[in-house]
């Protein structure tokens, strides 16, 4: 299948520059007919000259909870749908998604619903967003729909934000770490190698040792890089299979630190995404289906999944949730009292509040505990690499004081 670039005019005579792939041009002309488009250029694009994605990653979360609040912004503004979505695809700067509602806006002008619409991109909308869109459009209440996700998403991508700054200074301090460990074996364990052999005196093994490896990443630093490429891809591969998803999750369960802020992070995501769909008209079984694809830990995902199983076979959802033993007290005995007083998604609402709150104190623990330990590794590699260096002078001052 071919890709084309096009140049084309919609019904109220602005230009639309885009790409498609097709059998051939016939096709691609054919297919913008039919999505009401006016097409004046047609042409096969190759490597040079086919649009190139620079979005990495999609759609940021960030994104689409920006893109929710301009929804009911502009909705409350009085405007009709199909020109909010118009006006929304104009001022996105993401490009997938500006595509993305561009795509929809002409799907609800053949007479589909929002609904369908976004079906057809489930890249770049979750589930639960089309979820809840869906039971806003059945109910009359889309704008609520979407308040509740533009909370949801932002609460997501807070928690997101403080993972990822957890994460910063450790990865900082690694690329420093081996920064300073390339320099030392590439420049400066070479600079005393003439040193060493003229001393005439048996080098000691850690220097021999610190040589040793000095002379292979000089002479092999190629291996080296087909090894970290390899170990990366090796991970990639096994984190994507039943067994390394698995074994994953469990490590990072067992884990000091790491296990309870994951366990937190868990129970935020299930009771502020339950919440959500609960409050839009969503059956129990459908919320916890969803609720465990938007799980990270494969651990979780079939905890929730053998609750849905439970609910379905007639038990209450927080004795399911206790069963898994996944949970802490806390979780199912709120979600208990919320069952017997008809007011579960309110008690929801409040263990998201409260576990947003453990999520940021987890992380705030994380970043305390790894601090000193990185720093300890790091001296403790550098005062390696200096040890190997002075050895060999402190053996010969040792040999002169001696004559």
């Amino acid at each position: 299948m071919a890709s084309f670039g096009y140049v084309a005019f919609d019904s109220s005579g602005k230009q639309i520059k885009g790409s498609m792939d097709g059998d051939s041009r016939d096709y691609v002309i054919r297919e913008l007919k039919i999505k009401g488009l006016t097409p004046v250029k047609v042409e096969s694009q190759n490597l040079l000259t086919k649009d190139i994605n620079f979005e990495i990653g999609g759609v940021k979360t960030k994104e689409l909870a920006m893109f929710c609040r301009q929804f009911v912004s502009i909705s409350k503004a009085g405007v009709p749908i199909i020109q909010n979505m118009q006006l929304l695809s104009e001022q996105t700067e993401n490009k997938v998604l500006a595509s993305a509602i561009k795509e929809i806006v002409t799907d609800i002008e053949k007479g589909e619903t929002l609904t369908t619409s976004m079906e057809k991109h489930k890249k770049i909308f979750p589930n639960l967003l089309i979820t809840t869109v869906g039971s806003g459009e059945a109910s009359g209440n889309l704008d609520m729909a979407f308040e509740r996700m533009a909370v949801q998403l932002e609460k997501s991508a807070m928690v997101e934000d403080m993972i990822k700054k957890a994460m910063v200074y450790p990865i900082i301090v690694l690329l420093v770490a081996i920064a300073v460990v390339g320099v030392m074996l590439v420049v400066v364990i070479p600079s005393y190698t003439d040193m060493f052999d003229q001393l005439g005196t048996e080098l000691p093994a850690i220097t021999k040792l610190v040589v040793r490896m000095s002379d292979f990443v000089i002479a092999k630093w190629y291996l080296l890089l087909a090894g970290a490429a390899a170990i990366i891809i090796f991970f990639k591969w096994f984190s994507s299979t039943p067994v390394g998803q698995l074994t994953l999750g469990r490590l990072q369960m067992k884990l000091p630190i790491i296990g309870d802020l994951t366990q937190k992070k868990a129970c935020s995501n299930l009771s502020r995404t339950m919440s959500t769909l609960f409050a839009s008209g969503v059956s129990i079984v459908d919320s916890l289906d969803i609720t465990a694809k938007t799980m990270d830990n494969v651990l979780y995902k079939n905890a929730l999944t053998e609750t849905k199983d439970a609910v379905i076979a007639g038990q209450p959802m927080s004795l399911a949730l206790e069963n898994t033993k996944m949970f802490p007290p806390m979780m199912y005995h709120m979600i208990r009292i919320g069952e017997e007083s008809g007011s579960t998604d309110e008690m929801l609402e409040k263990l998201a509040e409260y576990y947003d709150q453990e999520v940021e104190s987890a992380t705030a623990a994380l970043m305390a505990a790894m601090e000193p330990m990185i720093i300890i590794v790091l001296a403790g590699i550098v005062g390696f690499l200096i040890a190997a260096v002075m050895s060999p002078m402190v053996t010969m001052y040792q040999s002169l004081d001696n004559l």
